[in-house]
C-alpha cells in the first residue's frame, strides 16, 4: 500500500489509531491560534490531495475554528408568551463546513475556495481545514 493509504485507513478510525493522540495534543496548542490561520501545509495531505490540493505556488490551506452546539434565534420584538418564544432548540439553516467556507472566503477575497474538510472536534470546537487557490497566480494559470 502507498503512504496515503496507510494515512487514509488511520483518519477512519482516529479513535483506535495515533491520529487520536497526536491531534489531541495539537488541539491544546490550535485553542490558542487565531481563529482563521493560513497554513504551510496541510494536517491530513491525503485528504487534501483527493479534494484538489497541490504542493505549488498558488494553492493556500486556511485552518478555521468554528463553534459548535446548537442556534438561537433573536427573541422577537413584540410579545408573546414564553411557550411560543421559538428562540431555543433553533436547528442551523447551515452546516458547520458552509459557515467555515464562507468565513474563510470572506477574509481572503482574491482567493476561490477549491473545499473545505474536517480535521478535529472536541466539546466545543470543530476544526476544518479549506483548500484556496489563487485563479491569477502564473504557476495556476499554466496548469489549467
Amino acid at each position: 500500500m502507498c503512504a496515503y493509504k496507510y494515512m487514509s485507513e488511520a483518519w477512519e478510525k482516529p479513535s483506535s489509531s495515533y491520529v487520536k493522540g497526536i491531534m489531541r495534543e495539537s488541539a491544546i496548542k490550535w485553542r490558542r491560534n487565531p481563529v482563521i490561520l493560513r497554513l504551510d501545509k496541510p494536517t491530513r495531505l491525503n485528504r487534501a490531495r483527493s479534494l484538489g490540493y497541490r504542493a505549488k505556488q498558488g494553492f493556500v490551506v486556511v485552518r478555521v475554528k468554528i463553534r459548535k452546539g446548537g442556534a438561537h434565534k433573536p427573541r422577537p420584538v413584540s410579545g408573546r408568551r414564553p411557550k411560543a418564544m421559538g428562540t431555543a432548540k433553533y436547528t442551523r439553516s447551515k452546516s458547520l463546513k458552509d459557515i467555515a467556507q464562507d468565513r474563510v472566503a470572506r477574509k481572503y477575497p482574491n482567493l476561490k475556495v477549491i473545499n473545505t474538510y474536517w480535521v478535529w472536534g472536541d466539546g466545543r470546537s470543530a476544526w476544518y481545514e479549506t483548500i484556496l487557490i489563487d485563479p491569477n497566480h502564473p504557476a495556476v494559470k499554466s496548469s489549467l
